[in-house]
């Protein structure tokens, strides 16, 4: 006995070293550039500022916007190796500005990026073979030879018509093993023969020296397969978009909310809750040491994301605790109880996560820009709240057990809880669920009707005006925010104003909702009053949404392929395909729902939109997981007497107050965020709030209803055809 006290004292003395450890590591860092810190994670545009370069047009004074949208899309998969928050959009009529965050060497990013130029593949004969947009991607890699060695190749994908054409090519020049030369702005980059004829249009180089060879002949061909030709018109340093308050009331938010979980967790479930906020603490440390391990970008939408999983991180241990406090209530042991209920939890905390995990991988396959970014921070979240849960809140709770902290008293044992009876009001819930949705599809009619827009769409969606303004004066971040921003604000009539400093200048871009002729003489008018601005030193230019088509379209196609992949997962599992559709309707339900929030509410549609979206459909599904799990163990213990509505509603009753307890402490992490953080955060913040709402709803009042319908109705119809 006294060797396992030592042992479990030892254990903790461990953990409590690797938290101070990790805590550490967190704030300071080590070495000359803080590595591990949050000091040198990788900071997007809105919070660190980066290189802004606007590239012109060459060859052809009125481009199309089909040939302006594709180059735009192009380069934002070709900028994404810098960073997952970089934007590309459309200035004026002719122009492409692409902004880099965490950058401040536009020269380097000028020479690694290159000019956007013309690529061509010629044969020995001279003539032109395939141009540049018939290649579909081209990338760096990996194969074995005929020695079986591993060498350095590019992988080419060509497309359709491209496909035809190399075919075409390289049949003639695979007899004589003729050279195909690929040509950039007239420098020949790549001479390869041809060994046979490629009708597939997949190929490989080979013959690179090195892997960087490889990566930058492919970044050549790439960039040269643009359907426009492009030169530097400019470039700059530009500053943060938001200043250094707007991190320091973020980070006070999570404090605040994370103080308040903690408490609320220690006075629900005493010493469990203690073990709990210990791990939740090393759950933090570990995010913020990993995100610069990993290399990510961190956004302002990103910190919220983070302190929000703070609040979601909570679920597995109130699972967990419930689990023990039912076995509590049987007569067994504490630290029986405690074994056997990390094991009931296991598979609901499992399915419920991976669930999510697969649709944060879809997202990063398939995703671009911040969906991307957005998956990666996501993914990071799942695993660690997996591991802390189930392998550190269940170290130090052991610990504390064999150091005699074993008195039922120090954990609680559950209360009888009479099952309330939610099925029979499922003809109610779903009256309520469509009149709601059905309520924002006409508000978003009225409004296209009356405004033009179905929603309150930001710069982000549907681009706007940038007025570059040169001051007299270098003004500080914060005095824009606070002086300058609020007058423009009112002018125009609208809270979406960013702002932005150049560096070395006293020059700053504010970008605004496409401004009316009007509205762009009061703006100058106040600016050369109020500030003393030159009239010649206010420039006004029209600039593109930073989410082009082709990204909302690429964000659409993979939240569906991420839903098909989660409703084939759950039927794997569950062993019916019922539980997976209705999952997946619940979340069609949940983000409905949001969305005529959106409507209502007149919420700026901006970037956080989807990261805001997303992380709805991850809560939702993960709500719902829970219940399922619980009416998959009551069936197996079913008799053919028991009645199935009465399981159903006795499985959603003895999860009411995981449901409850869970969304309680995320809605806490947001209001936190929503009291004390700024206006960019508030709009991230206040829809996800009635994502919470709806989504604890849906779990309890529509998943569990639904799934009872379609097993019902299903069954009957079966029944019928036998």
């Amino acid at each position: 006995m006294k060797k396992n006290k030592a042992k479990s004292a030892f254990v903790l003395v461990i953990v409590l070293a690797l938290m101070v450890l990790f805590g550490y590591t967190a704030v300071y860092g080590w070495g000359e550039t803080a590595s591990g810190s949050g000091k040198s994670i990788k900071l997007g545009l809105d919070l660190a500022g980066g290189v802004s370069i606007t590239y012109q047009v060459v060859g052809e004074e009125n481009p199309s916007a089909e040939d302006m949208s594709d180059t735009i899309y192009k380069l934002q998969k070709r900028v994404q190796q810098y960073s997952t928050e970089a934007q590309v959009y459309q200035e004026g009529a002719d122009r492409i500005s692409i902004e880099i965050p965490g950058v401040s060497d536009a020269n380097a990013i000028l020479s690694e990026l290159g000019k956007p130029g013309s690529l061509q593949f010629f044969n020995s004969s001279g003539s032109v073979v395939l141009e540049g947009t018939d290649v579909a991607d081209a990338q760096a890699g990996t194969q074995q030879n005929s020695m079986g060695n591993s060498e350095y190749v590019v992988k080419l994908t060509l497309t359709d018509q491209g496909a035809e054409k190399f075919a075409v090519a390289t049949a003639l020049a695979a007899p004589t093993h003729d050279v195909i030369y690929i040509m950039y702005d007239d420098m020949i980059v790549s001479a390869p023969s041809v060994n046979e004829a490629i009708t597939d249009g997949n190929c490989v180089i080979t013959g690179m020296q090195s892997f960087e060879a490889a990566d930058n002949l492919a970044s050549t061909i790439r960039i040269g397969g643009l359907s426009l030709t492009l030169e530097e018109l400019r470039s700059n340093v530009v500053g943060a978009q938001l200043g250094a308050e707007a991190i320091e009331k973020a980070l006070v938010a999570g404090a605040i909310g994370f103080a308040i979980i903690a408490v609320f967790m220690i006075a629900v479930y005493f010493l469990p809750g203690l073990a709990a906020t210990l791990a939740l603490g090393v759950y933090v440390e570990l995010v913020i040491i990993l995100l610069d391990a990993f290399n990510l970008t961190l956004t302002l939408p990103g910190i919220a994301g983070i302190i929000l999983g703070i609040g979601m991180a909570v679920d597995a241990n109130v699972i967990i605790f419930a689990r023990v406090r039912e076995e509590l209530a049987t007569g067994k042991t504490v630290r029986s109880s405690v074994q056997i209920g990390f094991k009931k939890a296991l598979s609901a905390i499992l399915d419920g996560n991976i669930t999510t995990l697969i649709a944060a991988i879809v997202l990063n396959v398939m995703g671009t820009g911040a969906i991307k970014g957005f998956a990666q921070t996501l993914a990071l979240g799942i695993i660690l709240s997996m591991f802390t849960s189930l392998v550190v809140t269940r170290i130090i709770l052991n610990a504390f057990i064999e150091l005699g902290c074993d008195s039922l008293k120090l954990f609680g044992a559950a209360k009888e809880r009479k099952t309330i009876k939610f099925l029979e009001k499922k003809a109610i819930f779903f009256a309520i669920s469509i009149v709601v949705i059905v309520g924002g599809f006409v508000t978003m009619g009225i409004q296209k009707g009356s405004t033009g827009t179905a929603l309150n769409y930001s710069l982000d969606f549907v681009g706007g005006t940038q007025t570059a303004v040169t001051f007299n004066e270098d003004y500080s971040l914060e005095q824009l925010d606070t002086e300058i921003v609020p007058q423009i604000e009112q002018i125009i009539n609208d809270a979406n104003v960013q702002s932005q400093k150049v560096a070395g200048s006293n020059q700053v871009i504010f970008k605004t909702r496409t401004l009316s002729v009007e509205e762009r003489e009061a703006v100058n008018t106040m600016l050369e009053e109020s500030y003393g601005v030159a009239e010649d030193s206010i420039t006004a230019e029209t600039i593109s949404s930073t989410i082009s088509s082709e990204m909302q379209r690429d964000a659409f196609i993979s939240v569906i392929i991420a839903a098909v992949c989660m409703l084939i997962y759950i039927w794997i599992r569950f062993k019916d395909i019922r539980f997976g559709a209705s999952a997946v309707i619940a979340l069609i339900h949940d983000v409905l729902v949001v969305l005529a929030f959106y409507a209502v509410a007149r919420v700026s549609v901006g970037a956080t939109f989807i990261a805001c979206m997303l992380t709805i459909v991850g809560y939702s599904i993960n709500a719902t997981i829970v219940i399922f799990d619980r009416v998959r163990e009551n069936m197996r213990a079913m008799s053919r007497k028991d009645d199935l509505q009465d399981m159903v509603n006795q499985s959603i009753s003895q999860t009411l107050s995981r449901s409850i307890f869970t969304s309680l402490t995320t809605f806490i992490m947001v209001a936190a965020l929503y009291v004390y953080g700024v206006s960019s955060i508030r709009e991230f913040a206040l829809p996800l709030m009635a994502g919470i709402l709806c989504g604890t709803y849906s779990s309890v009042c529509i998943t569990g209803a639904l799934w009872y319908v379609l097993r019902t109705k299903i069954t009957k119809k079966e029944k019928e055809a036998k």
